[in-house]
């Protein structure tokens, strides 16, 4: 993976050494902000209106006036201008980080907002199931705290932080996040999914998990093909009774989990969902190229 030296800042191309060292912005000072991780593939990025819509939904629970360069033509325009600036073929991972502008302390000058977005490129194309599992485990030093910011991707990030270092430190490939109840609700950077029977169960936002993108995609997807989805409370026993679990976001799509503790997991049905969401993905690219806007 590799850093791509041309960013967006409010919309507009900008080298990566024009960039200001502002230590004064709120981002950097309060994490007052959000952020949006994207990826483009197959000439674009998938489930954009998707990303535009909880952009916009945290920015307004924050308390910030969405800018017009956020609307979603505005934003696609910009990123596929952006894309000509590349000059790579592989699939880039975009991260887009939302902050109010001015200074102040708590109380802000402004709601405005300012934005950038930075590029890196990826190994992998497109959204293929993983040919190796992930071993997971509990963090269970913090809990996430339930509220209305709880379901957006806030720069505030203790927990997946610190939930991340205590995977790394252990070997494994990620870390199951509890809420205070003590329900499983995601990991470090992913929405969870179990599989038991044939049906898929996830945590609800009421439990406090982030209203994940892929999550969204996942049970539209599943649901479209006649897979049963439920909403539901996950304990670690629910995890050692199920079939299969896997992890989902909008950047690595899905990740089966290979282990938990002593139980090992298939990952049939998330092979099928892996397939299922690429062929949607490829269909929408070549319906763009042979009917662009």
């Amino acid at each position: 993976m590799a850093k791509l030296d041309t960013l967006l800042v409010n919309g507009h191309l900008t080298s990566a050494n024009e960039l200001p060292l502002a230590f004064a912005n709120r981002a950097f000072l309060l994490a007052d902000g959000v952020f949006e991780s994207m990826r483009f593939t197959s000439r674009k990025v998938p489930f954009l209106a998707l990303h535009v819509q909880r952009l916009h939904a945290a920015l307004d629970a924050h308390g910030m006036t969405v800018p017009d360069s956020l609307q979603h033509d505005a934003l696609q325009t910009a990123i596929q201008q952006w894309q000509g600036k590349w000059g790579v073929r592989s699939d880039v991972r975009i991260r887009l980080t939302a902050f109010r502008a001015g200074e102040g302390a708590y109380a802000p000058e402004t709601d405005e907002v300012s934005w950038v977005a930075t590029a890196t490129t990826m190994t992998e194309e497109g959204f293929g199931l993983p040919a190796k599992g992930l071993d997971v485990d509990i963090y269970q030093d913090l809990v996430k705290h339930l509220g209305p910011l709880s379901k957006f991707k806030n720069l505030a990030s203790t927990v997946y932080i610190q939930a991340a270092r205590h995977a790394a430190q252990r070997g494994w490939g990620d870390a199951l996040i509890l809420n205070p109840d003590q329900r499983i609700i995601e990991s470090s950077r992913s929405n969870l999914f179990v599989v038991s029977n044939g049906v898929l169960y996830t945590p609800s936002l009421d439990d406090g998990c982030v209203g994940g993108i892929m999550r969204s995609v996942l049970i539209r997807t599943a649901m479209d093909h006649g897979v049963k989805v439920y909403e539901a409370a996950l304990t670690p026993q629910t995890l050692l009774q199920a079939d299969e679990l896997f992890l989902t976001n909008a950047v690595r799509g899905i990740e089966w989990v290979s282990s938990y503790k002593t139980k090992r997991y298939f990952h049939a049905m998330a092979e099928k969902l892996a397939d299922w969401i690429q062929e949607s993905v490829e269909a929408e690219a070549a319906a763009d190229t042979v009917n662009p806007a």
